[in-house]
């Protein structure tokens, strides 16, 4: 059964967010995996909305992309 957070509309925004910085910086999911040191299918996961990132996992994600984690959260923030 999947985790609330992991379909919650937050977490869909956070996700739609990062794979659009993601396409932004010119990553493949491949390139941003060799980054973080996860297997690419990973990356997928969490895009796919199959996984969720812990808080640590969010903000290696933001480093890789060299985005500010604080913009993300700001889009769930209320």
């Amino acid at each position: 059964m999947m985790n609330d957070s992991v379909s919650s509309d937050e977490n869909k925004a956070i996700m739609a967010w990062l794979k659009t910085k993601r396409k932004e910086k010119g990553h493949t999911m491949r390139t941003l995996s060799q980054l973080i040191g996860t297997p690419h299918s990973f990356i997928g996961k969490v895009e796919n909305q199959e996984r969720r990132l812990d808080i640590v996992e969010y903000v290696r994600y933001c480093n890789a992309l060299e985005v500010d984690p604080v913009e993300g959260l700001k889009l769930i923030a209320s």
